[in-house]
């Protein structure tokens, strides 16, 4: 939206070949200022791969949604300070935990557990993170997936809100069996299918299962 009506710079990044082919193929690449680069993002690269976008310090947006390391590679980035932050949490993980998948490299949210229900960071963690960072939650999507931080110097009429205000219940039902076939489990059905997995307690950075928190 900001690009096709606002005149934005635009800048993407993407593991998969076939997505960035397909941005590079529309319209939008050649009407506006976006480049799109294939990558693998982790929290070791991030910080380079920012910096090809040659956007400055105080960039306008940023959105992270890589279905897994998503809170480690947020801590991690310091080329930039964004005005506007959007991450994708997990809300089976629920409004009060703050856990997070612990970091690896390559995670991919399939091969981590077969029902896709396991990856990212909760609402909280994120909440717990955007502080230390500068950041205040003032909303999320009615999805109840993508959740919205703004800089603290801007946007003075934009309150903070409270996750467990924030929080809401998902409808979607994303839950795969061994086949990849969708099983259309509810939030608390979910729980049950995961609870054994580890997570991290990004407050003290304890490691548990996410029984012993949900």
């Amino acid at each position: 939206f900001l690009l096709m009506h606002d005149y934005w710079d635009g800048f993407i990044m993407d593991g998969s070949k076939d997505h960035i082919k397909g941005i590079v193929d529309s319209s939008l690449y050649w009407k506006h200022n976006l480049k799109a680069i294939c990558a693998f993002i982790t929290k070791e690269n991030i910080n380079e791969l920012l910096k090809q976008s040659g956007f400055p310090e105080d960039t306008g947006l940023l959105s992270i949604d890589v279905d897994g390391n998503d809170y480690w590679i947020w801590n991690e980035i310091e080329c930039i300070n964004p005005r506007i932050v959007i991450c994708e949490y997990n809300p089976i993980f629920g409004e009060k935990s703050c856990i997070s998948v612990p970091y690896k490299e390559d995670f991919y949210r399939t091969q981590a557990h077969y029902s896709n229900l396991y990856w990212g960071a909760s609402l909280g963690a994120y909440v717990s993170l955007a502080k230390q960072k500068g950041y205040r939650l003032v909303c999320t999507n009615q999805m109840a997936h993508n959740a919205f931080f703004v800089r603290n110097d801007v946007g003075e009429s934009l309150k903070e809100v409270p996750a467990v205000q924030a929080y809401k219940i998902p409808k979607y039902r994303e839950s795969r069996n061994e086949k990849g076939e969708l099983t259309y489990l509810n939030q608390k059905e979910g729980i049950e299918l995961i609870k054994e997995m580890p997570v991290i307690n990004v407050l003290n950075g304890q490691r548990i299962t996410i029984k012993e928190v949900l």
